[in-house]
């Protein structure tokens, strides 16, 4: 019972922290704007893929730096959701794979990374969401 009600209390907290709002969603986007400023210089500075590389000043990632992805997700580490690079690693960068990341984008998901879901942003347009996915999808190591 204590499991189920700190899963539920959980699953509330994390979706309120994810839909963010008013003057913390601009504390985001600063994080947000650091973390793009210390992974550009990371990639810069590693001798990675070309693909990693390649993912730098793409429109992906100025739209990942608006949103509220930063909440649960991050370049190279899990959060609550997996990092951007495990993302990558699971997924080719194939029409299709794309199409279907944009959607869970849009319309939330759950199981494929664990029992957290993932919460839906259904304002984030289709071309939106697929240059965060091709963004993403261009930090395969």
């Amino acid at each position: 019972m204590k499991k189920t009600i700190f899963t539920l209390v959980s699953m509330a907290a994390i979706t309120l922290y994810a839909c963010g709002g008013g003057e913390k969603k601009e504390q985001t986007t600063a994080i947000g704007q650091e973390e793009q400023t210390e992974a550009t210089t990371d990639t810069s500075t590693t001798s990675g893929s070309a693909a990693a590389s390649s993912g730098a000043n793409m429109p992906g990632e100025k739209l990942i730096a608006k949103s509220d992805c930063i909440g649960c997700h991050n370049k190279t580490q899990k959060v609550i959701g997996p990092s951007y690079q495990d993302v990558a690693a699971k997924y080719e960068a194939t029409d299709k794979n794309i199409d279907d990341l944009a959607g869970k984008i849009i319309k939330g998901g759950k199981g494929v990374w664990g029992e957290v879901p993932m919460t839906p942003h259904p304002t984030v347009s289709q071309d939106d969401a697929k240059e965060m996915v091709r963004y993403i999808l261009s930090l395969k190591k």
